[in-house]
This record gives C-alpha cells, structure tokens and sequence, in this order.
C-alpha cells in the first residue's frame, strides 16, 4: 500500500479534529502539570491579520517551556539547557530519528537546518502542534519516566496516539507522526527579544511546512 502523501494526512487530521475537540481541550488542560510558562496571547487584531509576534525570552531560564499564539496555532520558546542539548547528538537517540538532518521541508530554511533545528543551540522555537493528527504534544523533561521507558531522554509526547519527539521536536522512530515537528521562521531582533513568524526585512510570512 502506498505510504499517505501529506494531502492524504492533512485530510485525516482535519476529520480527527473536528471528532476530537473535547480530547484536545483535555490535553491543554494536562499541560498545567509540566514546567512551562505560558504567555499573554497576542491581540486579537494581530492574530486575525497573522502578523508576527515579538516575544521576549529574558526570564526564560534554562529548562523552562513558554508557550505563544501565533496564526491561531500555539509556538512553543524552550530555553535548552546543557544537559538537555547534549542528548541531541547522543548516538542511540540519532540512529533512532526519522529525520535526524531534517531533510524534509518542516523548518523555514538552511539556518536551522542543523542538529538543534535553531538559530541559537540554547533557544529553540517550534510549532506546538502533532504531525500525525493535530493534536498538541506535552513537554516531558523528565529522563526515563517510568510511563515513557529507559530509553527516554526528554522531549515532547504525543497523549492522542503516542508519537515521540526529541528535544529538538525530531520525531522518534515508530510513532504514527511522519515528520518532524515544523519549525516557523524567526529572527532575533536583540539578544533576548525574538520575532515569530518573519524573517528579517518581513520575509517568509506566509511559509507553510509540509505538514502542520
């Protein structure tokens, strides 16, 4: 049988979606008990018109997860810390990626198309959102949990149908998720002050990844 092309995904994702809303708000909710800071969300004018958002990421201490509203879509800022970026060039975590160099088009270029998929190792922006049907992942730092096995090193889990992704939102072998989770264009406009959803000049404003 034919692998699904991401036409096919999108497709099934919508019809999850709309069978599932009561699931996703339950994930939401989950998300309290992990170690993020959640955000103001931006006006309601500056989401309809999709425009970049401005985030600054001074308090972010290393570890800790803040959560932004971005066209309607939720943008995770994780400052990594050094223990965290080290598991991304572990050897038994690599040979266990689908797509380990990001080869597919889930980043907005060659910037971040690197081992921790960002412009700085430590700060790392993604599109909080599941490739498989949607749904929004949950951080879990934590190493080996006893819910997640030995072989867990941090990262993102999937509660709708058990996809894993590494700390750098690379998907782990044998979950449903097909790609990597995307990664929206960004710029840094001072050393702790970021703009999601442009590049410099307002370039790539209306780049879209493979799969959502």
């Amino acid at each position: 049988m034919a692998a699904d092309t991401p036409e096919d995904i999108n497709r099934q994702r919508r019809r999850f979606l709309t069978a599932a809303t009561t699931v996703v708000g339950g994930v939401i909710v989950g998300l309290a008990a992990t170690p993020f800071i959640k955000s103001m969300e931006p006006s309601l004018a500056a989401e309809a018109a999709a425009i970049p958002i401005d985030v600054d990421v001074s308090k972010l201490e290393p570890g800790q997860l803040l959560t932004v509203m971005w066209r309607s879509r939720p943008v995770w800022i994780l400052h990594r810390g050094a223990a965290q970026l080290k598991t991304l060039q572990d050897p038994q975590l690599v040979a266990r990626l689908k797509d380990p160099d990001s080869k597919q088009p889930q980043q907005f270029g060659a910037p971040v198309e690197n081992w921790h998929r960002s412009l700085k190792p430590e700060l790392f922006v993604a599109v909080a959102i599941c490739t498989h049907l949607g749904c929004i992942p949950t951080y879990r730092p934590e190493i080996a949990p006893a819910d997640l096995g030995p072989t867990w090193v941090g990262g993102f889990f999937c509660p709708c149908h058990g996809s894993r992704y590494d700390l750098a939102a690379r998907v782990i072998d044998g979950s449903p998720a097909p790609l990597n989770i995307p990664i929206p264009p960004y710029h840094y406009l001072g050393d702790t002050l970021l703009r999601v959803g442009s590049l410099k000049g307002g370039k790539d404003q209306n780049w879209q990844p493979a799969i959502w």
